[in-house]
């Protein structure tokens, strides 16, 4: 029986710039298709926005606020909401403060850097028009 307590696992920044904690996926337990992480972003911090070409992801909302951007949506999101973006979407995440956004990050397939696009500059603008 796989079994993970966040206290035993160690942080990492994605590629992303998001702080997380691999619960469970490939690397550390049987699960073989998705992988479930907790992710920390700091009051006034973003993600780079980007995209996962193989990727779809839930994003769940445990404490604190943020704004989701989702190719040319924006949305306030707070605890108690979960968000689907599905591969391809270039997406953001940003935490206005003043606390800590924790959220959970469901993927499938599981997380790898490799899938990750960052984006950047007026290429976001014509991204998050559509045009992946």
């Amino acid at each position: 029986m796989d079994v993970t307590n966040i206290e035993r696992v160690p942080a990492f920044t994605t590629k992303d710039g998001s702080e997380i904690r691999e619960l469970l996926s490939h690397r550390n337990s049987l699960i073989r298709q998705q992988s479930l992480a907790e992710a920390r972003l700091l009051a006034g911090a973003s993600t780079t926005p980007h995209y996962h070409p193989q990727t779809e992801e839930i994003y769940y909302i445990l404490s604190g606020c943020g704004r989701m951007q989702i190719g040319p949506q924006s949305q306030e999101v707070g605890p108690g909401d979960a968000i689907a973006i599905p591969p391809g979407a270039v997406h953001q995440i940003t935490n206005p403060g003043p606390e800590r956004l924790t959220f959970l990050c469901c993927c499938a397939p599981a997380y790898e850097d490799g899938d990750t696009v960052l984006v950047e500059g007026d290429t976001w603008t014509t991204l998050a028009e559509g045009a992946v």
